[in-house]
């Protein structure tokens, strides 16, 4: 339930204001007549003549009201479009990134030598986790824009399937050194990252409403990117020469494209529409939506073409557009928080919502700053990528949070369950949600500072801490979904 004067403004017709009440009337009741008429016009199935202008005489108002209500008429309104499977296909998406994110936490367990040092989390988290997610939801969100049928439910699963089974089989594969079986999975990664382009593609052929043309943009310019940074990397697991004799090089690239020209690109994007609805603001066009956009799609592979080339210059313009890209994001996200709305009703779940997504884009800032800070001071060289200078806020703060957040607002939005469920749900999942809050921010704080100094204690207090929120916040989540699960049963079975 939302209280708010300033949000019902928003949604005034700006050429209504001050326009005569009797104008106002009479240009309603002119637009009833012409949308009858054109409706009879339609029931009855006929051309008319150019030189009249209904062949013959005006229908009458009888005539009019019964093409209205004609088995006709009914039979050609539009079928409701039915988003069942692709919501299903969404949460299953979003459980299997949990999922992923567990799993990189539990991997910082290993020895170092078989996690290879902090490449098998990250890993977990980038390819795992975050591409999973957005395999499931983007096409999820491109189709409700449209308003358009949502694509087939088997690409849906073929696309989320390929991802993770190939994301699953790089970490195995590399960290086991079975070379066969990364290889095969950076295949199958790659062929996930085309299906969910089509998924995504696909429902704007029948789109009935706007399709967002920025966020879809983004989308595309995004999967683009990540299928070149993640051919780039199965051809170094491959072995083949060109690449592997020049990966100090194409190393950056590869993180560029993958990291910012793909994953933040698509949160970045993603958020123009997100931010808004759960912190119940407008969504709304501004400048800084486009700058965050253009800055981050052409930024990233501005400085991963610096990289392989060694163009000092390109690489360094490639950090200005992403800075820019970033702090347009921070802009919008600000003007964004100042229109909100005032939620009355589930406390706990907005709070955790939306302070999830707003340290998110916090940690996105600090993040940016560093990594194209780094570039702007060393050029193109290989010294200016660092994955330890940026993995605490770039995959602990602003992977991570983004998905615990949207998580937490999507289940009961979309996941199963009638209203009484879902109200449950929203109770259960803002339980404690400032306190985990805090407790993630804590460890996100101590793992970056741990990493850039090279203290292991901070790094180990900062896992710890994160692990607590994490799985606090996953068993919330899985309680939340089965809750919803028993509400769909029938009330003689909720004992069994």
């Amino acid at each position: 339930m939302v209280r708010s004067s300033r949000r019902h403004r928003h949604f005034a017709s700006p050429g209504a204001q001050g326009r005569p009440a009797g104008a106002v009337k009479a240009g309603c009741g002119f637009g009833a007549v012409l949308m009858a008429t054109s409706l009879y016009r339609v029931a009855q199935g006929v051309d008319f003549p150019v030189d009249h202008p209904y062949g013959r005489s005006a229908p009458t108002t009888q005539e009019m009201v019964d093409a209205l209500i004609s088995p006709a008429a009914l039979r050609r309104r539009p079928v409701p479009v039915d988003r069942s499977s692709d919501r299903l296909v969404a949460l299953g998406a979003i459980g299997i990134a949990v999922a992923f994110l567990v799993a990189s936490l539990l991997a910082t367990l290993l020895p170092a030598q078989v996690r290879l040092g902090i490449w098998l989390p990250l890993h977990l988290a980038l390819a795992g986790a975050a591409t999973t997610a957005i395999a499931g939801v983007m096409p999820f969100f491109s189709a409700a824009f449209a308003a358009a049928p949502p694509s087939d439910a088997r690409l849906r699963w073929a696309a989320v399937g390929a991802v993770a089974l190939g994301a699953a089989s790089v970490a195995g594969g590399v960290a086991a050194g079975q070379v066969s079986l990364a290889v095969s999975g950076g295949v199958g990664f790659v062929v996930g990252i085309a299906l969910t382009g089509i998924a995504t593609i696909r429902p704007m052929g029948g789109a009935l409403g706007p399709s967002r043309g920025l966020v879809t943009q983004g989308y595309v310019v995004a999967l683009c990117e990540v299928a070149v940074g993640a051919t780039v990397a199965t051809l170094y697991l491959a072995g083949w020469s060109p690449v592997v004799g020049d990966w100090a090089a194409a190393k950056p690239a590869h993180a560029w494209l993958n990291v910012v020209g793909f994953v933040s690109l698509v949160i970045a994007t993603t958020l123009l529409h997100f931010f808004p609805t759960v912190v119940g603001a407008r969504i709304a066009v501004r400048p800084s939506a486009r700058i965050t956009v253009v800055g981050l799609a052409a930024g990233a592979p501005l400085v991963a073409l610096g990289s392989v080339l060694q163009w000092d210059i390109v690489a360094r313009l490639g950090a200005v557009f992403v800075l820019a890209g970033a702090l347009a994001l921070a802009v919008y996200a600000r003007r964004t928080w100042q229109t909100r709305a005032r939620w009355t009703t589930d406390p706990g779940w907005h709070r955790f919502a939306m302070g999830g997504l707003v340290s998110a884009i916090a940690w996105f800032e600090v993040g940016m700053l560093i990594a194209a800070g780094r570039v702007l001071a060393f050029g193109a060289t290989p010294a200016a990528w660092s994955i330890d200078t940026i993995a605490g806020p770039f995959v602990a703060g602003w992977i991570g949070l983004t998905v615990v957040a949207a998580a937490t607002h999507l289940v009961p939005a979309i996941g199963p369950g009638d209203p009484p469920a879902h109200a449950r749900q929203r109770q259960l999942l803002g339980r404690v949600g400032v306190l985990r809050l805090a407790v993630w921010n804590l460890g996100t704080a101590s793992l970056s500072l741990g990493l850039l100094a090279h203290v292991p204690t901070a790094v180990e207090v900062g896992v710890a801490l994160i692990g607590v929120g994490l799985l606090a916040t996953a068993a919330l989540l899985g309680a939340a979904v089965v809750l919803g699960l028993r509400g769909r049963l029938p009330a003689s079975n909720r004992s069994l």
